[in-house]
């Protein structure tokens, strides 16, 4: 290499002389999260010289040095943030830290504006390379528009940086000085998943289909959802965050980015956060592409990629749709202003879908779903615009519900132990009607391990799960898509309306006399209930009555005859040893499906209506036992 190519390790300095060249007043930029430039930071922190007063430090998020800001340092400078989490919202509370409210995607024009006065920027960056070029890292965030606007500019130059692929190289003309670091970047560790973050996982990894393009961030939900997550195909990332999570996904083959709609084939993010083998993966790794805060928080960005999946995670929800972000010590979640350009995207995408994930109790063993969000912090006022709510108990479907259908929703998914009071408590603010009724011990009871996804025919996927009371007004609608004749089949009288009090019955019941499982239809989470089977065990004997709906659109396909087999497997495992139906002599289809059963069958002829018994015992020669 000549004399000509090196001419820039002539401007390497040390940290002690670029602060001699800071003057009171001035507004230093620094990077954010793992591309803090933690030398400099240092040395400007234990400095105590007299040019180093009034001086304000700007950084997008900070996670490390900069915040041991304290009392004693705040002649000499105050940190400057658009991010109150972490550990920032305790130095923001205390005073040492100012918020400056803003979406992030307007933080590169408020820079070139001059709103946001930049005189110096702290820059971490890769050793350059033959033609003079570094990287930016990990953190592109506003690194650009910053070094534009400065009057003194310093890359600190650490070897343990990867090079990154993206938008983030920049030349060593671009600097007036260099320091070589002496301390290593910020790395994070993985995250603790316990048994409930893994149910909220799995829960909602089950909303996610193939194709869809989500983003992730650093905590133990999207640590637990990319475990989940292995299994899908055609995913696509534009995210923020690229985490160790999310590195194990795109390994997985999981993610290919192939159906974008903006950089197709990469998997886009502003920032990475997590440990040294992630940052090892990410060294010259093709497969993704960092690029500037205002491109990826962008909402017209976003909404380029079809099928655009909003995970966001929140602190409480309340039984209308209301929200509270997280705030406070550990917090990586975003805040209203940068959940909104997401949510604006999100809500443009063609198929988008916003999912807010929760668990359903604090770690003080305290329901996080409130009747009202009003006493917390943080609040994200977008009620029309929640598609999905999953706890680990389930999910509840929002778009389209009435805030009574919303509250039944939402009490479904909270901790069993919970729901009766949220009733309660519903009913006593008219969220519920006045006769709403709750079995006590049903949310306990509640058999989640029933739920399985079958595909009739070459088209026709339906998923099928036990009841639960917030059904009453898909079961009611249902009841009134029927035929008088399909009514009188199952009914055995000409019934013409089914209220709501009596649907309500209907819907509560004790999982331990009672079993009913529902078929739904659409997109998961949501859709609408097509059938219904269900059993009623006998007080007397070790029988249970047996009946099934179907939608007479869906008939024919063999949905009453995968019911029946269902119902009868989860019956035996409870004791009981066979069904009994009443069936209309006219009713040929719902014959035809006991007759299909893999059991015996006993019928009597009386008055019009066959009396059906199938004790569970195989046919004589089948090898069949359920």
């Amino acid at each position: 290499m000549s004399q000509k190519e090196k001419a820039w390790e002539k401007r390497i300095t040390t940290p002690e002389k670029i602060l001699g060249k800071i003057r009171p007043g001035m507004s230093i930029f620094l990077g954010t999260g793992v591309s803090e430039p933690r030398t400099l930071v240092k040395a400007l922190l234990a400095a105590d010289d007299a040019n180093l007063q009034d001086l304000e430090l700007v950084q997008l998020a900070s996670f490390g040095e900069a915040l041991s800001i304290r009392e004693r340092f705040s002649r000499k400078f105050r940190l400057k943030t658009f991010f109150a989490g972490w550990v920032a919202s305790e130095a923001i509370t205390a005073g040492r830290v100012d918020l400056i409210p803003s979406r992030f995607s307007r933080i590169p024009s408020l820079i070139e504006s001059g709103l946001i006065k930049i005189n110096v920027a702290f820059v971490q960056i890769t050793p350059p390379d033959r033609a003079g070029y570094a990287s930016l890292g990990v953190s592109i965030d506003v690194a650009r528009q910053a070094m534009e606007h400065a009057n003194l500019v310093v890359g600190e130059i650490n070897d343990e940086v990867p090079r990154t692929l993206g938008d983030t190289f920049v030349h060593v003309n671009d600097f007036h000085y260099f320091v070589r670091a002496s301390e290593p970047p910020l790395w994070f560790s993985r995250l603790h998943v316990d048994d409930v973050f893994d149910r909220l996982g799995r829960n909602v990894a089950g909303l996610i289909q193939d194709g869809n393009c989500l983003g992730f961030a650093l905590g133990p939900l999207f640590e637990a959802l990319g475990s989940h997550l292995q299994r899908k195909r055609h995913l696509g990332i534009h995210s923020q965050f690229m985490t160790d999570a999310l590195m194990d996904l795109i390994k997985s083959g999981a993610v290919t980015n192939r159906r974008k709609g903006s950089f197709r084939g990469k998997s886009v993010c502003a920032y990475a956060l997590g440990t040294r083998e992630l940052m090892r993966w990410l060294h010259r790794n093709p497969l993704v592409e960092f690029q500037g805060i205002d491109v990826v928080s962008d909402p017209k960005r976003i909404s380029s990629n079809d099928n655009y999946i909003l995970i966001l995670p929140v602190r409480k929800i309340d039984l209308t749709g209301g929200i509270a972000l997280h705030s406070g010590k550990g917090n990586l979640m975003a805040g209203p202003g940068q959940a909104q350009e997401f949510l604006t995207g999100t809500s443009a995408s063609r198929g988008g879908r916003t999912i807010v994930a929760l668990p359903s109790r604090n770690l003080a063993g305290k329901s996080n779903i409130v009747l009202s969000v009003e006493e917390f912090p943080n609040q994200f006022s977008v009620r029309e615009s929640l598609d999905l709510v999953v706890t680990e108990y389930g999910v509840a479907s929002l778009t389209g519900r009435t805030i009574r259908e919303r509250a039944l929703a939402l009490i479904d998914i909270a901790h069993p132990d919970d729901r009766l009071d949220l009733v309660r408590r519903a009913k006593e603010q008219n969220l519920l009607h006045p006769e709403q009724t709750y079995l006590s011990d049903s949310g306990k009871l509640y058999p989640s391990e029933l739920e399985c996804t079958h595909t009739f025919g070459a088209d026709l996927v339906v998923r099928f799960r036990a009841i639960k009371p917030s059904d009453v007004d898909e079961m009611r609608r249902l009841f009134y898509r029927f035929s008088d004749e399909a009514v009188y089949y199952r009914y055995f009288s000409p019934i013409k309306t089914m209220p709501h009090t009596k649907m309500q019955e209907y819907v509560n019941i004790d999982y331990r006399r009672t079993m009913s499982i529902v078929g739904l239809v659409g997109e998961p989470g949501e859709g609408r209930i097509i059938a219904e089977g269900r059993y009623v065990r006998f007080a007397d004997r070790p029988y249970a009555d047996v009946a099934f709906v179907v939608d007479e659109a869906y008939q024919g396909r063999g949905i009453a005859s995968f019911l029946l087999r269902a119902l009868s497997r989860i019956a035996m495992d409870r004791g009981i040893e066979g069904f009994h139906a009443d069936v209309l002599a006219t009713n040929r289809a719902m014959l035809k499906v006991f007759e299909k059963s893999p059991f015996p069958l006993q019928a009597t002829l009386e008055g019009g209506v066959y009396a059906v018994t199938i004790p569970f015992t195989p046919k004589k020669g089948s090898q069949e036992t359920t």
